[in-house]
């Protein structure tokens, strides 16, 4: 089969709307940052789509294109790999390309059909089911008595569904021969701070002592009443600052939500020095490297105060990722929630593995920071790890 060829039939089986799910793999370098992207089928606004997901070393992006667009897609990718694998209703595919596109073609019948799974259309399943009440949702006025979510809070309920996927996927990297020590500084509301506790104690039945920190009093005065009537005695919620906080000396799990500028980088510099085993941290207000960013070659974007203060946040993020790889950590940059409800939607989830940096990496960490003419709070805090 020759190389168009193949791509003609590969666009044409998709185009029938039999897509199960696809991964294109094996990068024809092995400097590409971009892994693999994933295809499955989905169903938006009445209109078929295919999602790709693309997978890079720490983070995940997501694009929905219509069949129309997907050939054009297609050709970049087969650019960039050399091997398809996908998955339709009555068949199976495995594509090999060698370097000058000479093509293997493989096909294997399915046993029985498989059905095709439009995940918008359907519906989500959720590891805090929205068809059973869970008292600290009902005592927040997220769910109804009778269970249902409220209307207005939806987005709120998804929100916290996504933060206990982001739990359940750390359970691994938690102790389980002693209590479960857990922080989280700028707690807030603390939605997301009663949702760890009720799913890490009540649906996982773990034994975890849970301190929540904010500066607001009257914040904090509400939420230990909300913990004492549901009757949560290993959650408690305090006033304090961040660099205030010294009654630890060792945690297990770390959580930063919304922490503003460098309270972002004092909470994940705390954490690394408790020898914490997992960090979730969304950042708030990365106003550092803002004021510290001078690059000419960067100018025609950085003219725009917009776009520089956009850049200049993913930047303080990818920073703050690879300042934690370079400490010990295997570190992601992970979508939270959709654009659509907040800019501000970026994860850093982190796992302590104490696995070594490579001269290389850390040559890479310090080329970007010197071309950005960045001196990162981070950096100073974790100065003699880095040593």
């Amino acid at each position: 089969m020759e190389f168009e060829q193949m791509k003609v039939q590969l666009l044409a089986l998709i185009s029938n709307k039999t897509l199960i799910q696809a991964t294109i793999s094996q990068p024809r370098q092995k400097s590409n940052d971009l892994k693999r992207v994933k295809l499955k089928p989905v169903e938006i606004r009445e209109e078929y789509m295919i999602q790709l997901e693309y997978q890079y070393e720490r983070i995940l992006k997501h694009e929905n294109v219509t069949l129309q667009d997907l050939a054009a897609k297609l050709d970049m990718l087969f650019e960039q790999f050399r091997q398809v694998h996908a998955e339709f209703q009555e068949q199976t595919i495995q594509v090999q390309l060698s370097k000058k596109n000479k093509v293997l073609w493989k096909s294997s019948q399915n046993a029985t059909a498989k059905q095709v799974d439009l995940s918008h259309n359907r519906k989500k399943r959720y590891l805090l089911d929205d068809s059973r009440v869970h008292p600290f949702l009902v005592r927040l006025g997220v769910q109804a008595e009778d269970g249902k979510i409220k209307k207005q809070k939806y987005d709120k309920f998804k929100q916290i569904n996504r933060f206990v996927e982001f739990i359940d996927d750390s359970l691994a990297h938690l102790p389980r021969d002693k209590t479960i020590r857990i922080l989280d500084f700028g707690s807030g509301k603390s939605y997301l701070t009663f949702a760890l506790y009720y799913y890490l104690k009540v649906e996982k039945e773990l034994d975890i002592q849970v301190t929540g920190l904010d500066l607001k009093k009257e914040v904090i005065d509400e939420c230990n009443r909300i913990a004492q009537d549901l009757q949560y005695e290993n959650l408690q919620f305090l006033v304090g600052d961040i660099n205030d906080f010294n009654e630890e000396t060792q945690v297990d799990m770390v959580v930063t939500l919304h922490a503003c500028d460098v309270a972002t980088d004092m909470a994940l510099a705390r954490a690394v020095k408790w020898g914490a085993k997992v960090i979730l941290s969304v950042p708030c207000c990365q106003h550092e490297l803002n004021r510290q960013l001078q690059a000419p070659a960067l100018s025609v974007m950085t003219q725009h105060g917009l776009v520089k203060e956009r850049f200049a946040a993913l930047a303080t993020d990818s920073i703050r990722a690879e300042l934690l790889s370079l400490v010990g950590y295997d570190t992601q940059l992970l979508e939270f929630i959709d654009m659509e409800n907040t800019p501000k939607n970026i994860l850093i989830r982190a796992y302590f593995t104490g696995k070594k940096p490579t001269n290389e990496q850390r040559v890479k960490y310090d080329e970007f920071v010197r071309f950005l003419n960045a001196k990162p709070f981070l950096e100073n805090e974790l100065q003699i790890l880095l040593k």
